[in-house]
């Protein structure tokens, strides 16, 4: 497996993959109704942010967007993003881009890394972070209306680098 920075031909894999997460509605914060236009418009982060995909045999298994989480007095903190088909989940593509994510970062001098909104019921996504050194620092209760769980909570997730 490979991990690159997209490109524009990547994209119909990719929206593949956005499409189907956001659509399940068990992880992300975004519009299950949005467009193609307004997924590129979010996941495809401009520099100094970056969006990566994990590749292997041609074939888009992962991607992930990252860049300064706020601007201004906050623009020591980075912020990262990751998507994995399902029929490449379990096989350390979300590992991969983690850890390229935090080396991305570091490189860059950001003091820290911070997640808003971890849906406190993905415990795969949980403990990844956690083994790769996030701490919850807080979780908004029920601000996450699972299609099956109902109303959970969104960590809030951080790590020093």
């Amino acid at each position: 497996m490979q991990i690159r920075e997209f490109a524009e031909g990547d994209w119909s894999q990719v929206w593949t993959i956005v499409r189907e997460v956001v659509q399940a509605q068990e992880t992300f914060v975004y519009d299950p109704e949005m467009t193609v236009e307004q997924a590129h418009d979010i996941w495809i982060e401009v520099p100094p942010g970056l969006t990566v995909v994990a590749v292997e045999d041609n074939c888009v298994l992962g991607t992930a967007k990252m860049g300064t989480n706020r601007p201004g007095p906050g623009s020591h903190v980075s912020t990262a993003s990751f998507m994995v088909a399902a029929d490449a989940r379990g096989r350390g593509v979300g590992t991969a881009l983690c850890r390229f994510a935090l080396d991305w970062a570091r490189r860059r001098g950001y003091a820290g890394m911070q997640f808003n909104a971890v849906v406190e019921s993905n415990r795969s996504a949980v403990e990844l972070y956690k083994r790769h050194g996030f701490s919850v620092i807080g979780t908004v209760p029920r601000a996450f209306a699972h299609p099956a769980l109902g109303r959970v909570g969104l960590h809030v997730m951080y790590r020093d680098l």
